[in-house]
C-alpha cells in the first residue's frame, strides 16, 4: 500500500457540514436575541448531561438559562423542536471542533505519510507514533471534555427513539468519520471509508469504555495492543 495525496481537506469538509445544520425553532432577529437562543440550547444541553433528554422541560430549561419562561416558548413553540435544535448545536460544534482538530495535524499527517516509503523498522516506528496520538486524544476527550462525550451518548440514544434527528445523527457520524478518512486516504489506503469506520468505532469504545469505568481504569496496554493490531493489518506489517 503505497501512499497518495489527497487534494480533499477533512477541515473544511467538517466546516461545511457545520455550515449545513438546520434548526427548527424561530430564528433570532437580532445578535441579542441569539445570544438568548444561544443561552437557551447551551442550558437544555447542561439539563441533558446531568439528567437526560427526559429532564428537557420549557419551564427547567428557562430557570437553567436564567430567563424568562416565555422566552423558551417564544423560540420554541414545544419540546421536541427545543431538543433538536439543542442536538443541532452539539452537531455544529462538534464540526466545528473536529474541523479545527484536522487542520491542526494536517502538517504532522503529511509528515508522517514520509515514513511509510522507509524500511519497515521505520514503517512501524510510524505505527507507534499514530498509536500514541490516538490514546492521547482519547485521554484528552475523556479529561477535558467529558460532558461533551456524555452529550453525545444522550444524542446517540435519542435518535434512535426520535425519528427528527435521524439527519443530525447522519451528519454527525460523517463528521466523525470525514477526518479518518482523509487519514486513510493520505496512507494510502484501497478502502479508506471502511477503515476509517473500523478505526472509528475503536476509537469510540474506548471513549465509551473511559466514561463507564472512569478514566483512572482506562487498560491503556491493551488499548495500545488493539491499535497497533489493527494499524498493523491495515499497512500490511
Amino acid at each position: 500500500m503505497s501512499p497518495v495525496p489527497h487534494s480533499d481537506s477533512a477541515a473544511e469538509a467538517a466546516s461545511a457540514v457545520a455550515g449545513s445544520v438546520q434548526y427548527q425553532g424561530r430564528k433570532a432577529a437580532r445578535q441579542g436575541s441569539e445570544q438568548r437562543r444561544q443561552a437557551i440550547l447551551d442550558a437544555a444541553l447542561r439539563i441533558i448531561v446531568r439528567e437526560g433528554v427526559r429532564a428537557v422541560r420549557h419551564r427547567a430549561v428557562a430557570t437553567e438559562a436564567g430567563v424568562p419562561l416565555s422566552a423558551t416558548t417564544y423560540y420554541f413553540k414545544d419540546i421536541q423542536d427545543l431538543i433538536t435544535d439543542t442536538f443541532a448545536l452539539f452537531v455544529e460544534r462538534s464540526a466545528e471542533a473536529l474541523a479545527a482538530f484536522w487542520a491542526s495535524v494536517e502538517d504532522d499527517l503529511q509528515a508522517m505519510v514520509a515514513s511509510l516509503a522507509g524500511s519497515q523498522q521505520a514503517r512501524q516506528e510510524l505505527v507507534e507514533r499514530i498509536v500514541e496520538l490516538a490514546i492521547q486524544y482519547v485521554l484528552t476527550q475523556l479529561n477535558e471534555r467529558r460532558e461533551h462525550l456524555l452529550a453525545e451518548q444522550a444524542f446517540l440514544q435519542e435518535a434512535l427513539l426520535n425519528p427528527r434527528l435521524e439527519q443530525l445523527a447522519q451528519s454527525h457520524r460523517r463528521i466523525l468519520s470525514l477526518g479518518v478518512v482523509h487519514f486513510f486516504q493520505v496512507l494510502g489506503s484501497g478502502q479508506p471509508e471502511q477503515d476509517a469506520k473500523v478505526l472509528t468505532a475503536i476509537i469510540l469504545q474506548m471513549e465509551y469504555q473511559g466514561l463507564l469505568d472512569g478514566v483512572e481504569r482506562l487498560d491503556i496496554s491493551e488499548m495500545r495492543a488493539i491499535l497497533t493490531r489493527y494499524l498493523y493489518l491495515v499497512l500490511g506489517l
